[in-house]
């Protein structure tokens, strides 16, 4: 592969962000007046906006290799959280259920959110590709919300109704909100931060000195 100097650090910055939104503020549900939000929502859009700039620059084979890369991150920090949990505390030590409280997922809700990720991201790469293609690399602005749009609507659909709609308590008319709510602040999140898009992507289209048109790629998840 082409050598290019921001590629590894777009790919740490994603990671650091999806273990952000779903080990640290994907747990709790906010309101503000009638308005009820999961606090993922101040974390997550940026690994969509993440995956615009990776595609709309690198191409969908480098965007591809970095999901995958947050896919086996995610796995590995659910799977080792787990076995923290398991482990009994000390003797002494107090902060057992505060920890279990924060950190207690199911492995169920766990693996629904990895999976909602894997499937959105992937939309998200593999919409915007295409339409660079179809608009002929022209109106990026289409093309970053366009695909936003798609992406963060596959994620919401697998993620909530599997983590929090069956074989759960919670009740589906404030799970319904909340997607609602999650969504359109998701969709609203790639619209402001689209005069940023644009900046980051001249910049790095530039710096790197490419501008990937996906014309023979194999649009495959599964290829690395």
């Amino acid at each position: 592969m082409k050598q290019y100097k921001y590629l590894d650090i777009a790919t740490v910055i994603f990671v650091v962000v999806l273990f952000l939104s779903n080990f640290i503020a994907h747990n709790k549900f906010a309101q503000i007046g009638n308005f009820v939000f999961g606090t993922g929502i101040i974390f997550f859009p940026v690994s969509y906006l993440l995956g615009d700039l990776l595609t709309e620059v690198y191409g969908y084979a480098a965007s591809r290799r970095v999901i995958w890369i947050g896919f086996f991150v995610l796995l590995i920090s659910a799977v080792s959280i787990q076995i923290i949990l398991a482990i009994p505390p000390a003797t002494g030590w107090n902060n057992q259920r505060a920890y279990m409280t924060v950190f207690g997922n199911s492995l169920r809700t766990v693996l629904c959110s990895i999976l909602a990720f894997w499937s959105g991201e992937f939309t998200n790469s593999f919409t915007l590709a295409k339409m660079k293609i179809w608009t002929g690399g022209k109106y990026l602005w289409t093309r970053t919300i366009g695909s936003t749009i798609v992406g963060e609507a596959v994620d919401t659909l697998i993620f909530y109704p599997l983590a929090f709609g069956f074989l759960s308590g919670f009740p589906w008319h404030l799970i319904f909100k909340v997607m609602l709510a999650n969504y359109t602040l998701k969709v609203l999140w790639e619209v402001i931060a689209t005069p940023f898009t644009y900046k980051v992507v001249s910049f790095l289209k530039k710096q790197e000195h490419e501008d990937y048109y996906d014309y023979k790629t194999d649009f495959s998840p599964f290829k690395m």
